[in-house]
């Protein structure tokens, strides 16, 4: 039997007797086991040589909450209430809470998932040449909104305009936060109250949850449908002109494809049998211009040529920028979207601007920091072959070289894919488990399953992450023979 006898509120004292215990003067022996219930002081921890580092990263007020909340968590657990801390190896508890919140952090990870633009991981890098350039303007003051010149309010788009000009053919543009935002901004201003033409087959969803009918209902605009999910002529837009119209909408169907039994209309079509009161507005998605591995689309110089009033695109996909929406097309349109009240709150900082111009001159000067992401990442694919091979000479037999396919990504050219080589990593044990591990790595190594198949895409490693990668491989290799071997 036993007996529990409450000493204080830190203290619990448990008496255990047997009956072979029992003395023949019928005394009971008893045999106490003290439960420590005090947990550390957390001030005591923060002074802790191996909490300085997630101090310096996460600052000292977050990990002290983060301490408090652990503690809270350890006092209402079953077994804290029972067994005290004997059983708990608190400093082991304390750095893993502070590590897991850290995780959360934005840091550097190595793509190796055949995505070049891949939306979970950032999308576009900004190229470091480019980075480096703008670093001066951006340290320190800029003339965001001064003229030079005479000292005057400017135009925070600065040389934007005629570089875009050069660039695709617009006469003008507005630059707001991401593309979103800029079909947003173009309904609202442009066709609030009045009716948009937007084909079945263009009502799309993207990621989040933006889908094109709800925005269009957002921004004050009446949906007018035409066509049908897949067939949709110049006639179905034309024949559904009302005085009340506003705008015809084409829509990029960014993260799908359709084939088979499809019919799209001729836009020059459409734009010559468009009445003056009807704006024809293309959302081209990607930002393609004179990239040639995208056959199948269609890109921003082609459409303005094809008489669109206004295109919109994303700055961080093709154009490899940092994320951004650009419109550009009619200067009499862009000026009233620039004027428009919401404008304010979509328009981009410094930051965005300064970078999207630095982009812009490398790519007119055709320099390899204004290829964009996708670009290299093509460019890689042809010596991946050669990488591959070599990394899985050096790995062998646990890493083979196989052949892949890589994806631009971000939403843009769904239904093309390009060859190139990559990793199968052949470890024993599941492959997901593995790539959980190389997810928990300092630089951690983004892959994917496929069959059961650990896989790591060499063509979308950046020529910076090469050395990384190696050295982390080599690591994670050997620590598992090692283990293996015990």
């Amino acid at each position: 039997m036993s007996a529990v006898v409450c000493n204080s509120a830190k203290e619990l004292t448990v008496t255990t007797i047997t009956s072979s215990e029992l003395p023949s003067s019928s005394l009971l022996s008893s045999k106490k086991t003290i439960i420590n219930y005090r947990l550390p002081q957390i001030e005591q921890l923060l002074q802790h040589s191996d909490l300085a580092d997630y101090v310096r990263l996460l600052s000292r007020p977050v990990v002290t909450n983060t301490l408090r909340q652990l503690f809270a968590s350890i006092r209402q657990h079953p077994d804290f209430k029972t067994q005290g801390v004997n059983h708990l190896d608190v400093m082991a508890l304390v750095l893993d809470s502070c590590r897991q919140l850290y995780r959360r952090r934005q840091q550097r990870v190595i793509n190796a998932t055949g995505i070049a633009v891949h939306t979970n991981l950032g999308r576009s890098p900004i190229d470091e040449q480019i980075w480096d350039s703008v670093k001066a303007v951006n340290v320190g003051y800029n003339n965001l909104e001064l003229k030079l010149s005479d000292g005057k309010r400017g135009d925070r788009n600065g040389l934007l305009p005629t570089l875009i000009q050069s660039w695709i053919g617009a006469e003008d543009c507005v630059v707001v936060n991401n593309n979103a935002a800029s079909v947003y901004l173009v309904l609202h201003a442009l066709a609030a109250g009045k009716e948009v033409i937007v084909s079945r087959g263009e009502q799309v969803q993207i990621g989040g949850g933006f889908r094109i009918p709800d925005i269009l209902a957002l921004s004050g605009c009446k949906l007018v449908e035409v066509g049908t999910t897949n067939i949709t002529t110049s006639d179905d837009y034309i024949n559904a002109i009302t005085e009340n119209t506003a705008m015809v909408l084409m829509v990029h169907q960014s993260n799908f494809s359709m084939q088979g039994f499809t019919e799209s209309p001729d836009i020059q079509d459409v734009a010559e049998r468009l009445p003056e009161h009807v704006s024809l507005v293309i959302d081209q998605g990607s930002g393609l211009s004179s990239e040639q591995y995208a056959q199948s689309e269609v890109s921003l110089p082609r459409y303005l040529q094809m008489g669109a009033d206004l295109v919109c695109f994303s700055g961080d996909k093709i154009i490899g920028g940092p994320q951004a929406g650009i419109i550009a097309g009619c200067p009499n349109l862009c000026q009233r979207l620039a004027k428009n009240p919401m404008m304010r709150t979509f328009r981009p900082g410094r930051i965005v601007l300064s970078m999207l111009e630095q982009l812009l001159v490398q790519k007119l000067n055709r320099d390899p920091a204004g290829f964009g992401v996708a670009q290299q990442a093509l460019d890689r694919a042809k010596i991946s072959q050669t990488l591959a091979q070599q990394w899985a000479q050096r790995w062998q037999p646990y890493v083979q070289a196989v052949p892949l396919v890589m994806q631009v990504g971000g939403g843009a050219i769904p239904s093309e894919t390009y060859p190139c080589y990559g990793l199968k990593l052949t470890l024993p044990g599941k492959a997901q488990l593995h790539l959980d591990a190389l997810r928990e790595l300092p630089t951690p190594i983004i892959g994917y399953v496929n069959s059961n198949q650990l896989l790591l895409n060499v063509a979308t490693l950046l020529d910076s992450d090469h050395a990384v990668f190696i050295v982390q491989l080599d690591d994670y290799i050997q620590s598992y023979i090692n283990t293996e071997a015990k």
